[in-house]
């Protein structure tokens, strides 16, 4: 591989990571304990399953839009490309909501958008590569699952 490409993949990977940072410093702006305090249904996961599953995620969608920009950079792929940025700012912003705002009615709201945004650019990213596309499917599937919880939580608290 030449060197740009290696450094458009460390880009995403970066551009990712820290998005998960952003999300992650939103998460520890909530009041201490708040989230262990709070109402939850009974299949809620461990708290320790989060980091290594977000983790997973975040390297896979750096890796999935990386495949996509080796199609032709942004000049040919602007489109998906474009809504990978929609749905990754969406999910950042979801923490800030959830943890920092203390606000899962309007989380949930949020993760109703961020939920179509990744549908959209699983789509759009299946059109240009498929492996891309396919990488975007456990991501969809945790968000759906972490929908449902949002929902259960945003119940069970109002």
């Amino acid at each position: 591989m030449k060197g740009r490409t290696w450094i458009a993949l460390l880009g995403f990977i970066v551009l990712c990571f820290a998005a998960a940072s952003l999300g992650g410093y939103w998460t520890s702006l909530s009041q201490p304990g708040w989230y262990d305090r709070i109402a939850k249904p009974s299949w809620t996961p461990p708290s320790w399953l989060f980091g290594p599953v977000w983790t997973a995620l975040y390297l896979a969608m750096a890796v999935a839009a990386w495949l996509v920009w080796r199609r032709g950079g942004w000049a040919e792929q602007r489109r998906p490309l474009t809504l990978f940025l929609v749905q990754l700012v969406l999910n950042t912003a979801w923490s800030g909501l959830f943890f920092g705002l203390r606000s899962p009615g309007l989380a949930m709201v949020e993760i109703v958008l961020l939920w179509l945004a990744i549908l959209l650019t699983l789509l759009a990213f299946l059109r240009v590569e498929r492996v891309a596309g396919w990488l975007f499917v456990p991501y969809l599937l945790w968000v759906t699952f972490a929908a449902a919880l949002n929902f259960a939580v945003w119940r069970l608290n109002r």
